[in-house]
């Protein structure tokens, strides 16, 4: 009888984590690495939000909670939605979890069965597809193009979905490539999935307020009102707020799935970190003036990133309307050799290359669903943006063909 679930074998470790991991251990080890692959803001938990969580451990509240999260907590995220979405729920159709991963596996574990099918959008957040193979379903990747900024349009939406298909996941601002949906391009989709009652939606909104040069964030649920009672509307508090390691994610939805989700949580982590809870209270319900000064950080960041990208010898970098990251082409390098010695035959060995001669770590394209790109996460401070720019020019002018 062996150790290990069959089950692992159909998933693999984040490549994202996996970046981080090994840049930090060649930091650790005395190399000058510069990290562009976490999806983490540089910037401190707001002030605010600290002393609220300082405040719960003064008074105590540091108890077991509801499985699925506080009164309080459930009520700011039903305020946050009709404030922020213009959508009405009830604390009985809210769930919170320990991140807004926990979420979305809750409730594909708490929905799919053997051969039921998730339409994933590709480019995609690595975790999505392999999610879905962990608890037993299918993932169906529906590719979109650099032609379409990476957005996928409603003939490829409508081709991908079958009589299994039971979720349709969409991610707007998106991870890896920053495009957002406007009302008109979600309209498109939104058309499509209803002409198709039997597949649910589960709408990734974590980069909701990480949007810039004019560009209006919409959702689902909010384009397209009769889909309201089979989305699951999915948020956090971990990027805009700058919390991710306070751990909390939530969602809305129908009531029975959220007690489906419930059902899940119960017999994994039960409740949500107490202290953090408070602290997500205070976040939703409390001022949100930073969130502006820190996205006009993100945009100057953005822009030097695209400039510098752009200007390196076979890069093509688009300019994203949300999130913190871009998500640039290196189809001018392939077939080229580094100056270390290494032919660039693919994204993954362009990354690796990067990183072992030039110290640069990013992640490759094929971790997210399309190649040959690479992801640079620009949450990190100017300097280190513009030296590590200025290492992938150095490295690809380099190359020869």
């Amino acid at each position: 009888m062996k150790l290990l679930s069959d089950t692992l074998d159909r998933v693999k470790p984040s490549p994202t984590i996996a970046v981080t991991n090994k840049a930090q251990e060649l930091k650790a080890a005395g190399h000058d690495v510069i990290g562009l692959g976490a999806g983490e803001p540089d910037f401190d938990t707001p002030q605010h939000i600290k002393d609220a969580a300082v405040v719960a451990i003064a008074m105590g509240k540091t108890k077991y909670t509801a499985v699925d999260g506080i009164k309080e907590l459930k009520e700011a995220v039903c305020a946050k939605f009709k404030r922020d979405n213009k959508l009405s729920y009830e604390p009985n159709q809210v769930s919170v979890s320990s991140g807004g991963k926990q979420i979305l596996y809750n409730a594909l574990m708490a929905t799919l069965n053997e051969g039921d099918e998730v339409v994933i959008p590709a480019p995609y957040w690595v975790s999505y597809p392999d999610m879905v193979l962990l608890v037993g379903g299918t993932p169906v990747i529906a590719q979109a193009s650099v032609q379409t900024n990476y957005k996928l349009t409603a003939d490829q939406l409508e081709a991908a979905i079958t009589p299994n298909t039971k979720w349709f996941i969409f991610n707007s601002p998106s991870n890896p490539t920053g495009a957002g949906y406007t009302w008109d391009e979600l309209k498109e989709l939104t058309d499509v999935l209803m002409r198709h009652p039997h597949v649910w939606v589960m709408s990734d909104d974590m980069y909701e307020f990480l949007a810039y040069d004019g560009f209006k964030f919409c959702t689902p649920a909010e384009v397209e009102p009769r889909l309201y009672d089979r989305t699951l509307t999915t948020n956090g508090v971990s990027k805009a707020y700058a919390m991710t390691g306070w751990r909390i994610g939530y969602a809305a939805g129908p009531a029975e799935l959220i007690a489906a989700m419930r059902k899940v949580q119960s017999q994994s982590t039960s409740n949500p970190c107490t202290i953090s809870q408070w602290a997500a209270v205070e976040a939703l319900n409390g001022q949100h003036d930073f969130i502006a000064d820190n996205n006009e950080i993100f945009v100057r960041r953005r822009n030097l990133v695209v400039d510098m990208l752009n200007a390196a010898e076979g890069i093509s970098c688009p300019v994203p309307e949300g999130a913190f990251y871009v998500y640039p082409s290196i189809s001018g390098v392939i077939g080229k050799t580094s100056a270390g010695g290494t032919k660039i035959e693919n994204d993954e060995i362009f990354a690796n290359a990067l990183l072992e001669e030039t110290g640069v770590a990013v992640v490759f394209g094929a971790a997210f669903g399309l190649s040959p790109n690479f992801r640079v996460s620009y949450a990190t401070s100017d300097e280190a943006l513009k030296e590590a720019c200025a290492r992938i020019q150095t490295f690809c002018a380099s190359m020869t063909d």
